[in-house]
């Protein structure tokens, strides 16, 4: 037994929370779960019986996504399976603390507990963070596990500033709004050199794509990348007075896209 073996049987018995990375492929299962999860975190997976989850059937077609390649341990009809809580939009505030504490509460008991996002790593734009937040506050061990960001998959392609980036999330669907932001975004990525990262419903795509290319200056470069580990998965990146003259860009509406961008 080495020493760090020895210092976690003389800690108190708790579980960890494992921040479990998911596939982008958004359980259309076009991709073998190998060719994207490292094989350390699908047996991990395999071993986990207690989750807490967005959707817990999209989580039950990802559990038997790992049972084809490492049996689970346990048939997974009795493997628990938690969900976050969704806020209703506009009506009151946030769930409290002590809900999200209370779906640790196998942790607190000695089982590991495992956090699935819909797509990628569990809490980067994600609501799994207010989970990751209570296991601190309760003291428990938080280990995340690799996979795919989507994010960050998109800003190594990018070609772009990658020393100083910021995740901006979704615009506002207001025209003027979004209008507004984006060029304030763009002085800013401009006087700090800060690539400003943007991402957007899968259906709203076209849209928030044809609004960039109205709002942002014309030496401004600009990055799309779609499906990324999807098979026909692409990136590219051009000054946005490249993108207006080409041939139009075909963003579909069912597939996710991340946006780059780097003000001149």
């Amino acid at each position: 037994m080495n020493g760090l073996d020895q210092a976690r049987t003389d800690e108190p018995s708790t579980g960890r929370l494992r921040l479990i990375p998911n596939t982008l492929d958004q359980g259309a299962a076009t991709l073998g779960l190998d060719e994207v999860l490292p094989s350390g975190v699908i047996r991990a997976c395999a071993s986990l019986r207690h989750w807490v989850v967005e959707d817990a059937r999209s989580a039950r077609v990802f559990l038997r996504r790992v049972d084809m390649l490492c049996p689970l341990g346990i048939e997974l009809r009795a493997i628990e399976i938690r969900e976050l809580p969704r806020p209703a939009k506009g009506r009151g505030p946030a769930p409290g603390m002590p809900l999200y504490e209370s779906l640790l509460a196998p942790a607190l008991a000695g089982h590991d507990v495992g956090l699935l996002s819909e797509a990628g790593l569990p809490a980067v734009a994600d609501p799994g963070s207010a989970l990751v937040s209570a296991a601190h506050r309760l003291g428990l061990e938080v280990e995340p596990l690799a996979g795919a960001s989507s994010l960050m998959l998109a800003l190594a392609a990018s070609g772009l500033e990658g020393q100083r980036f910021a995740f901006v999330g979704y615009l506002p669907q207001d025209a003027g709004q979004r209008l507004h932001e984006v060029r304030e975004l763009e002085a800013w990525s401009r006087r700090r050199r800060q690539t400003q990262i943007i991402i957007e419903t899968p259906y709203r795509n076209p849209a928030l794509f044809a609004a960039l290319l109205e709002a942002l200056s014309p030496a401004t470069r600009l990055s799309v990348s779609c499906g990324l580990t999807l098979p026909g998965g692409w990136t590219r990146c051009k000054r946005v007075d490249e993108w207006r003259r080409g041939s139009p860009t075909h963003l579909p509406d069912r597939v996710p896209a991340v946006f780059c961008f780097l003000g001149q």
